[in-house]
């Protein structure tokens, strides 16, 4: 099938599954299993786009024309190959656990949240082949409103308040901020196409740099850069599926994959590095890095605590970009895929702990480990490779950001991401040693079992996915490198 075909089916077939969702609302067995076959298709059709490309950029597809230079368009290039392979891949995992959590939870609505959900993974599938701002900007707000419904799915007070939080924060920085980027570079480029080694070179200068570049990093608002990722934590009254959708499959994701396609195809690495434009910007992600772990030490619930570890990992993208060096950029775009198959793994095991015991702070999962070992030894693995340890995917991408924080001559990052990591380790190893060494005095878990299989078998066969990611690194990596300008 040719590429075109394949790119337009894989923008098309979550949207057919909405559809499913909504004629087979009554119908679940029917219902579900057609929103399967979609991702499955989904899934098929990305990895037919990269059996016809390998890690070349397509033609441009152009589908409509606004003003010369001002068009929706799509165009396929390896980083946003490798963030749909991300979304469509873990789609079908997220889909699967979706079904044993709502129905194991006993959740209703459950038409309207697949539908939703898989809105979501359109878009994100649309702003991973965006070929210009313009078109990116769009899919972009498509997600954000696609996810509000999921995020208020409970319809409690609490749930309500989270959605209007995120969804404030989420509108109010794309609309005052990054929109204003978006039109700011027209002017000065006359164009919003991405374009290796950027647009904007001998167009701007000066103290107008590190501004523009300001108002992208704080108006993506979804790379939860502090001030602005109060979005993130108050997200978490939704599903657990939510929840991992968030952090992994597409919204969080979508941020950063965002962040560095403006560093990348907007200004051009070299750009930055040599007006030094992005250098506050390293300190601000370096800040968030730190903070936020400090933060998620503090919490008790664990959901909130693994929030607050995504705002943190999240930033490691970030400071990839701003150190403006090939391998800072690879490390960050290795990130993308190495934090999504780790931190799926830790929300899903979070939700399949809550399905079996209703118990979500972890002062109250004492020696549950015992009785859910399957879960507790995927969140390990899950929790290793978002410290950063080999053999686990996560370990690569820290290696290349240390490497480029050395390129820049940055020798404090490296420490920033050493503490970085111990803070991790701190945070998330108590929460499986509690499980196995720990127990409680009244014994509350007796009896208690895995949740069901859909609830633990899908972290299991992530967190195998973390190890296939530490052995096939390098083939990422080589994927990647036409997007840093360097010849194959």
């Amino acid at each position: 099938m040719d590429t075109n075909t394949l790119i337009f089916l894989a923008l098309l077939l979550p949207v057919l599954a909405m559809f499913g969702n909504m004629a087979f609302a009554k119908q679940d067995n029917l219902r579900d299993g057609f929103t399967f076959v979609c991702a499955v298709l989904t899934f098929g059709a990305v990895l037919g786009v990269l059996a016809n490309l390998g890690n070349s950029t397509s033609q441009e597809i152009v589908l409509l024309e606004m003003l010369p230079g001002l068009q929706i368009a799509l165009q396929v290039e390896p980083l946003g190959l490798m963030f749909a392979l991300v979304a469509s891949g873990l789609w079908i995992v997220t889909h699967i656990y979706g079904l044993g959590y709502m129905r194991g939870n006993n959740e209703k609505h459950h038409a309207r949240f697949f539908a939703c959900f898989s809105v979501a993974i359109s878009a994100a599938i649309g702003i991973a082949f965006s070929a210009n701002l313009l078109t990116l900007f769009l899919f972009y707000e498509v997600l954000t409103v696609s996810t509000y419904p999921l995020v208020a799915h409970k319809g409690t007070p609490e749930a309500i308040r989270g959605a209007r939080t995120y969804l404030g924060v989420l509108i109010g920085t794309s609309i005052a901020l990054f929109l204003t980027a978006i039109i700011w570079t027209y002017t000065l480029a006359g164009t919003l196409d991405f374009v290796p080694g950027g647009i904007l070179q001998g167009k701007v200068e000066g103290l107008l740099v590190p501004i523009l570049l300001g108002l992208f990093a704080f108006g993506i608002g979804k790379a939860a850069l502090m001030p602005f990722h109060r979005w993130l934590p108050a997200a978490m009254v939704a599903p657990t599926p939510v929840s991992a959708l968030l952090h992994a499959v597409a919204v969080v994701k979508a941020g950063v994959f965002t962040m560095l396609k403006v560093g990348v195809y907007t200004f051009g690495i070299d750009f930055l590095a040599d007006t030094g434009a992005s250098d506050w910007l390293m300190w601000i992600a370096a800040y968030t890095i730190l903070a936020s772990s400090i933060v998620a030490y503090q919490q008790d619930n664990l959901k909130r605590r693994l929030a607050y570890s995504t705002v943190s990992q999240l930033s490691y993208v970030t400071l990839g970009l701003a150190l403006a060096t090939q391998m800072g950029v690879m490390g960050g775009a290795l990130q993308i895929a190495m934090h999504a198959m780790g931190k799926i793994t830790l929300f899903m095991c979070a939700g399949a702990i809550y399905v079996a015991t209703h118990k979500s702070n972890i002062s109250q999962m004492k020696g549950l480990g015992r009785s859910m070992p399957f879960t507790y030894i995927a969140f390990l693995i899950g929790a290793l490779s978002i410290i950063g340890l080999p053999p686990l995917g996560g370990s690569w991408s820290k290696w290349l950001l240390m490497v480029g924080a050395a390129d820049a001559d940055h020798q404090i990052m490296i420490g920033v991401l050493m503490a970085s990591s111990l803070l991790s380790l701190s945070y998330l190893l108590p929460v499986v040693a509690q499980g196995f060494f720990s127990s409680s005095p009244d014994n509350p878990y007796n009896g208690i079992k895995e949740a069901p299989a859909f609830c633990y078998i899908p972290p299991v066969f992530t967190a195998i996915g973390c190890v296939i990611l530490f052995l096939y690194a390098g083939t990422l990596v080589e994927f990647l490198t036409p997007m840093l300008g360097v010849p194959q």
